[in-house]
């Protein structure tokens, strides 16, 4: 009899999120009764601006929840080309926009439509564990760069152009990063853009995180804005979740080149129909900017929980860390203390009950993720629970 369970399709080898396991914990703890303090969450810690929910309540109360075309209302998606163009210098049209339920589906249609077996994907390392597992879905090779803290996290060019070859298709990059925080120099964005253009491969430019940058000299910079041969390459990514603390609306957007666009819209439409439809009226409200005054405050607010948990952390014996630029995660290299990323976070939990995320499926062994998308109080609750464990440790 056949053996319904034998595994043979693309995506059936994925596995659960690695950061599942250490918040379900950490929820479960809490539930006990245990005084737990969290620094997994990948979301702000912000309510979604009212403007942008008034429209979608006005859409509801109108009535606008039937089906939409599967690449996103048409007013919506020339706001998205509008935004593209405005803010990012980005060359593009509505026609090459695709508006899909979060970001996180915008960077796996991109593979879907790009990749397939016997293709590779270059990914820097650290990465977003996700990555790895949309590649693999895609049917394509995984191959991992890593990069290096005194780099400030950003891929050498020389190494990518050391690991191209016939069978590479695509380049993701996440500038800021998550989970290192990191913004990508223009300067090493043109280097890679030159290959990219030279050795013809598609960039996949996550971008959710661009309008969380800190310092003046790391402006955010879109890859696809440099010159018309890289953008005739690459796949932009962009959200509401972030910047709008709209994480649970789930609307993400990219542009692409026109041949590409046509794949993602078709790869949709046979897999998730449209983006919900009223939420698209929530981000038209979004992107017209009647919440920017909001996301102005959020931003300030970002920046100076930045400042703060890295001067705390970065103090405490044995934890070494690069001062991120933007998004809202802080990396942590705790190896020094000779245990897993795995076992120093489920000490952290057990013994001093600080839940962090354990970064060997970010591809960074021996370090662990904090988000500082939480109150300052929070954030001094965390760094003395964590000096407290490592200090333990080093005993």
């Amino acid at each position: 009899m056949r053996d319904l369970q034998s595994a043979k399709g693309t995506m059936c080898y994925m596995t659960p999120s690695a950061t599942l396991a250490i918040t379900a914990k950490a929820k479960d703890l809490k539930a006990q009764g245990l005084d737990i303090c969290s620094m997994c969450a990948g979301e702000p810690d912000f309510d979604t601006p009212q403007p942008i929910k008034d429209a979608c309540i006005k859409a509801l109360n109108e009535g606008k929840v039937t089906y939409t075309p599967a690449s996103g209302l048409v007013d919506l998606r020339k706001l998205v080309a509008d935004k593209f163009t405005r803010e990012n210098g980005i060359k593009t049209t509505w026609q090459q926009t695709v508006v899909a339920p979060g970001a996180k589906f915008s960077v796996f249609s991109a593979l879907a439509a790009l990749c397939g077996p016997g293709d590779e994907v270059i990914l820097p390392a650290p990465y977003w564990l996700s990555y790895p597992e949309m590649i693999r879905g895609a049917g394509a090779k995984v191959v991992e760069i890593g990069t290096r803290p005194e780099d400030n996290y950003e891929l050498d060019p020389n190494e990518l152009e050391a690991v191209i070859n016939e069978n590479t298709r695509a380049l993701i990059l996440c500038s800021p990063s998550n989970p290192t925080g990191a913004v990508y120099r223009r300067a090493t964005l043109e280097k890679i853009a030159e290959i990219a253009v030279r050795r013809n491969i598609v960039v996949i430019a996550d971008e959710i995180y661009e309008k969380l940058v800190y310092d003046a000299d790391k402006p955010h910079v879109s890859i696809a804005s440099l010159n018309d041969a890289i953008n005739e390459r690459t796949v932009t990514v962009n959200g509401l979740s972030k910047t709008y603390a709209m994480t649970g609306w789930r609307l993400g957007y990219l542009t692409a080149p026109l041949w590409l666009t046509k794949r993602i819209i078709a790869f949709q439409s046979h897999t998730t129909s449209n983006a919900t439809t009223f939420a698209q009226y929530g981000a038209m409200a979004a992107l017209r900017g009647e919440a920017e005054a909001q996301v102005k405050m959020m931003c300030g607010e970002f920046a100076k929980r930045r400042d703060l948990i890295y001067d705390l952390v970065s103090k405490i014996p044995g934890v070494k860390c690069v001062r991120p630029q933007g998004a809202f995660y802080l990396l942590c290299d705790v190896s020094s203390f000779g245990l897993s990323s795995e076992e120093f976070c489920n000490r952290l939990l057990d013994k001093v009950h600080l839940a962090a995320i354990p970064c060997a499926a970010f591809g960074a062994e021996g370090y662990i993720r904090l988000s500082y998308a939480c109150s300052e109080a929070n954030i001094r609750t965390a760094a003395e629970r964590l000096a407290k464990q490592c200090a333990e440790l080093a005993k």
